[in-house]
């Protein structure tokens, strides 16, 4: 990648105080930037900074004006942080989507079609009647099974695996070690102790821009479909199990266990380590603490819970410091236990 600073003003509408001609070729914090990097200000505690970069170009906020001689070119804009992630997103399509072609050895099979634009890295396999979309890529040691379908603009990494039938929308990142669709937890007890296992014939539909965190498990529905709706983003090292359904723009963080046939709402933020049984359901907009069970269902939109087993947030921090003082109270019970002994008749 290399930009001009004034073609990156151009794309953010930006102003430029200094050179307009120089070089941009990496984006980078102010305070570890060299020459050729971007960078930008949006928390003053880090000015100081400014006047020692060595950052060719700094984006700050339109309104600024340095405290010190600056040696830096400045690209003023309404929304430093805003415009430095716009460009990190560029950054990040452009070193992900330019990968072109197919690499030897890998293997399509003759039914399946992929869209213009493609990448197919080596060892990476296709099944059988898969259709994929426009600009996939598909990086080395993907494993696509049978009638699977991809949408356009979608990136698997390498080492992902996506089980017979499933479907993944548009615009959606898998990072590596992601298995969808696998075998959902379904065994039912024998009168001889033993587990006899139960088919899971569903499958696993990941609607449009959803991205999916390294290692994390995605199983098929026993019958039916697991479900993960538009724009959920999903941490590392996460479980979803069989027919559980995630609701639009829901974040979960890593190690968080989700059982079988729960429903989870839309816009819902659950904290890693986050542990949820069976058959529940949870409302729209709830926050969930680290490491919180949940055992029974959130019906109230908009709560706050924590703990195991979750409750109210405050309330639950209110636990928390009677939970410090038991020793203590302990402690005083039993003197006032001795103290009653003692003044009996």
């Amino acid at each position: 990648m290399e930009f001009t600073v004034q073609q990156i003003a151009a794309l953010l509408g930006g102003e430029i105080v200094g050179n307009e001609n120089l070089t941009i070729n990496k984006l980078e914090k102010i305070q570890d930037a060299t020459s050729g990097c971007l960078a930008f200000l949006d928390n003053l505690k880090y000015e100081v900074h400014l006047y020692t970069t060595k950052a060719s170009a700094v984006i700050v906020h339109k309104d600024f004006i340095p405290k010190e001689k600056i040696h830096t070119t400045l690209i003023k804009v309404s929304d430093p942080r805003a415009s430095f992630s716009a460009l990190l997103e560029e950054y990040y399509k452009f070193i992900n989507f330019i990968k072109k072609g197919v690499e030897q050895p890998s293997y399509m099979a003759s039914t399946s079609i992929m869209g213009s634009n493609e990448y197919r890295g080596a060892f990476s396999y296709i099944g059988e009647n898969c259709i994929i979309g426009d600009n996939v890529k598909l990086y080395p040691h993907t494993y696509i099974g049978d009638n699977v379908t991809i949408g356009n603009n979608t990136i698997l990494h390498s080492g992902v695996k996506i089980y017979a039938g499933c479907i993944i929308g548009n615009n959606c990142i898998i990072h590596s070690g992601v298995v969808i669709g696998s075998d959902g937890f379904g065994f039912a007890p024998l009168p001889d102790g033993s587990y006899k296992t139960v088919p899971q014939v569903g499958n696993v539909i990941i609607e449009d821009h959803v991205d999916i965190g390294a290692n994390t498990v995605i199983d098929c529905a026993t019958m039916g479909s697991t479900i993960i709706r538009q724009g959920v983003k999903l941490d590392n090292l996460i479980q979803i199990a069989h027919n559980v359904e995630i609701g639009k723009n829901t974040v979960i963080a890593a190690q968080t266990g989700v059982s079988g046939s729960t429903t989870i709402g839309e816009q819902c933020i659950i904290g890693g380590q986050v542990g949820f049984v069976g058959h529940i359901t949870i409302a729209n907009k709830t926050s969930i603490g680290a490491q919180a069970g949940i055992a029974k269902s959130v019906l109230k939109s908009g709560q706050s819970i924590a703990g195991t087993p979750a409750f109210d947030y405050k309330s639950n921090l209110k636990s928390m410091v009677v939970y410090k003082k038991l020793p203590e109270l302990q402690a005083k019970i039993e003197d006032i236990e001795k103290k009653i002994s003692i003044t009996k008749p």
